[in-house]
């Protein structure tokens, strides 16, 4: 009698929003919504009166209850129990898939106590609650209820709704521990879809507002518009839309003019020193897939010597061609499918759109280079400036690390010129050089000043692995080996954030350089 009081006590509190009711399936298509955030919601629905159809009804569910017990916490306050959504579903849709709840329940109930696969064996798995599974999204439920609940609802009824859960999150529900990323990537995809729009809108301008762009791409261009932004963030082309098709022409016809009355001269005598060097750096590029093929390895090569011919106060200098490749490939994967930007093939691109490609490259590479040509003049002072001013600016920030590296006889130079002369781009895979260089794109003078904080900040970035080491070799190997194969867009959007973090913090005050 006690155990029965204790039932009705149950189901009272509870009568007006119990499952199987015509309310909302949670779990099903809809996240449970957090009682701390949204009790004011639950407070406020009034509890309707007793009547004997809700006795009735309330019998249905304690049966309901002691055949489906290891799916329900009695213990557990109504708030943990159920949630009210924001909106209203169909009440054929809510009545089939909670058929179909029951029925799936019952048939895997026995199955799920167990069985803990390593695995997926069929499309739709029916493991329990995984360990690495996001408790928020599983109040009301057991995890694997909420599992059966998102398989059975997907074969019913499609939903007219746009509001529900993303697809692949209701997947990542009852595919365990990989619940948590496939949300985020989710919601990511969610996100670059709307940032992508953002771009395309003010692309599709009669005249785009570079500012605006600027802002935009701070966070990251999207692929799909990348190779557009880059050659209007450098100035390669202008803001107007109607002016881009004749510049491009123009731009790329005057290359190939200076290709007819250059390249030949690579093998004479004044020139060839310079065309040898250039020869002999190419194949030390990165990636390999990319700069071994031999289409590749030859535009290169008329790349640099026609840079190197026409600015005889640098000529050419060893890192300028590390400059070329995120250029390259950027511009290129706008012709061919290439996940992986260190594989790109371009055998099958057409040589028209190589060529075209090519003058791009060129052109967009000079404007970078206008900006930096003190790092590859003679002596190359503008790099040697850039590692004294790091060399303070870090003994500013975090003097511990710079008392270190001084104590175990470590100069910047050891380490630093690299990270200048090639802009980190031995440092960081090729995928991560093109995200850092949206951000340098988008910031005034990005190539030389913001560098310098990015460098500092990715210094700053191996602060216990530094300390840690207390050889002079070990130390310098470190620095010029730093493990970054695994690297990724959030790392580097990181970096930049601080690298940001300390600009703001020491552009606009000059002592700060000064001991």
């Amino acid at each position: 009698m006690a155990s029965d009081g204790a039932r009705k006590q149950f189901w009272k509190r509870s009568n007006s929003k119990v499952p199987g009711s015509i309310q909302h399936v949670y779990g099903a298509q809809h996240p449970p919504f957090d009682p701390l955030l949204h009790g004011t919601l639950l407070q406020s629905t009034p509890k309707l009166p007793s009547t004997p159809v809700k006795a009735k009804r309330g019998s249905t569910f304690q049966e309901f209850e002691s055949n489906t017990s290891d799916a329900w916490d009695a213990g557990e306050d109504d708030d943990e129990l159920l949630a009210m959504a924001a909106e209203s579903l169909n009440t054929e849709v809510v009545m089939e898939t909670a058929h179909r709840v029951l029925r799936n329940h019952s048939q895997r109930q026995g199955q799920r106590r167990q069985e803990v696969p390593a695995e997926r064996p069929r499309p739709r798995p029916q493991s329990p609650s995984a360990p690495g599974a996001d408790p928020r999204l599983v109040k009301s439920v057991s995890e694997s209820h909420t599992s059966c609940t998102a398989e059975s609802s997907s074969e019913a009824v499609p939903l007219q709704r746009s509001q529900s859960l993303p697809h692949s999150s209701t997947g990542a529900l009852s595919g365990g521990a990989t619940d948590h990323s496939a949300l985020s990537c989710s919601a990511l995809t969610e996100r670059e879809a709307s940032r992508l729009d953002k771009f395309q809108q003010l692309l599709a301008g009669p005249n785009t507002d570079l500012e605006e762009l600027r802002k935009l791409s701070w966070s990251g261009i999207p692929k799909a518009v990348r190779p557009m932004t880059w050659k209007l963030l450098s100035g390669y082309l202008p803001a107007n839309v109607d002016r881009r098709a004749a510049t491009l022409q123009r731009k790329q016809k005057e290359y190939f003019a200076f290709i007819e009355q250059y390249y030949d001269s690579r093998n004479d005598e004044v020139h060839q020193d310079t065309y040898r060097q250039i020869h002999i750096d190419i194949p030390r590029m990165s990636p390999e897939a990319l700069i071994l093929q031999p289409k590749v390895t030859e535009i290169f090569e008329r790349i640099l010597f026609i840079w190197a011919i026409r600015h005889p106060a640098s000529g050419y200098v060893q890192g300028m061609n590390d400059l070329v490749t995120p250029f390259f490939v950027v511009f290129i994967c706008e012709h061919i499918e290439a996940e992986d930007i260190d594989n790109v093939d371009v055998s099958h691109v057409p040589e028209d759109v190589l060529r075209n490609i090519e003058a791009d490259t060129y052109w967009c590479m000079s404007r970078l280079l206008d900006g930096i040509q003190d790092n590859y003049t003679f002596a190359q002072p503008g790099i040697q400036m850039k590692v004294k001013m790091l060399e303070e600016l870090v003994s500013r920030i975090d003097e511990h690390v710079h008392r270190h590296l001084e104590e175990h006889e470590v100069r910047y130079l050891q380490f630093a010129f690299r990270w200048m002369n090639n802009l980190l781009m031995r440092e960081v895979p090729l995928r991560c050089t093109v995200r850092l260089w949206d951000t340098y794109q988008s910031e005034p003078e990005g190539f030389s000043h913001f560098h310098l904080y990015v460098c500092a900040a990715f210094l700053l970035r191996w602060k216990k692995e530094i300390l840690e080491e207390r050889d002079f070799q070990e130390l310098l190997l470190f620095l010029q080996n730093l493990p970054t194969a695994t690297w990724g867009d959030e790392d580097v959007s990181l970096l930049l954030a601080e690298a940001y973090r300390l600009k703001f913090a020491f552009a606009d005050a000059p002592n700060h350089y000064k001991k």
